[in-house]
């Protein structure tokens, strides 16, 4: 995250529209639930799953646990297809999220980032 400076009313530079959602789809699923005082569903079980093996069927459960997440918490998007593929080599999972933004005319969007444990 940027501190950059508004020149017009020297204030801290808003993020908006698809740059916006993208990084609110991130930090719901790396959010664990439990995290966020006053909202305690709010977040993902990913983190829980990562110490799993890595394997089919653990990528099979962190992309449902994905597309829940983003199906209750982020209203403004429509899932069109989660991608999650292990990285058997890096002990990661690699995840592209394709989606459309309801009401603005936008491009279909793709988010993608690696998920990894932190030992």
């Amino acid at each position: 995250m940027s501190f950059k400076v508004n020149p017009l009313n020297n204030d801290v530079l808003t993020i908006k529209n698809e740059t916006a959602i993208a990084r609110s789809i991130r930090n719901l699923i790396l959010t664990d639930k439990g995290e966020r005082f006053f909202n305690p569903d709010l977040g993902c079980g990913v983190n829980k799953l990562l110490f799993d093996n890595v394997d089919l069927l653990t990528a099979s459960r962190i992309e449902s646990e994905i597309n829940y997440t983003i199906d209750v918490y982020e209203p403004r998007v429509s899932l069109t297809n989660i991608q999650v593929d292990p990285n058997y080599d890096n002990h990661t999972f690699d995840i592209a999220i394709r989606y459309n933004i309801i009401g603005i005319e936008a491009r279909p969007q793709q988010l993608s980032f690696v998920l990894q444990s932190s030992r």
